[in-house]
């Protein structure tokens, strides 16, 4: 059985602002972040291709650095839990196995 990329965006976004959060090390935080994005892409990319993973790189890059901004007008937690949606839905989408059409 393997790990559904979404649960990594999640455990990479979540677990980074929870450990910044507690630790207020960000390096940390950004290790956590980055090996939830890095291992989600890398898994997307042995299901469907180089070019969703590409995608999905972006998206989760783009979901954490928008998180910033958005945190200022909803608040911390909403804007990191908003983001965490939005990329575990494209995760979702993107990382879908190929299968042969018959």
């Amino acid at each position: 059985m393997s790990v559904p990329p979404s649960l990594l965006t999640s455990t990479g976004l979540i677990g980074g602002f929870a450990v910044a959060r507690a630790a207020r090390h960000r390096r940390w935080s950004g290790a956590v972040a980055a090996a939830g994005g890095l291992g989600a892409a890398e898994l997307c990319r042995r299901r469907s291709g180089l070019g969703p993973a590409l995608l999905l790189g972006t998206t989760y890059g783009a979901a954490l650095a928008g998180s910033h901004p958005l945190a200022r007008k909803i608040g911390a937690w909403p804007a990191v839990l908003t983001a965490t949606a939005t990329t575990a839905a494209v995760a979702g989408l993107l990382s879908r196995r190929n299968r042969p059409t018959r």
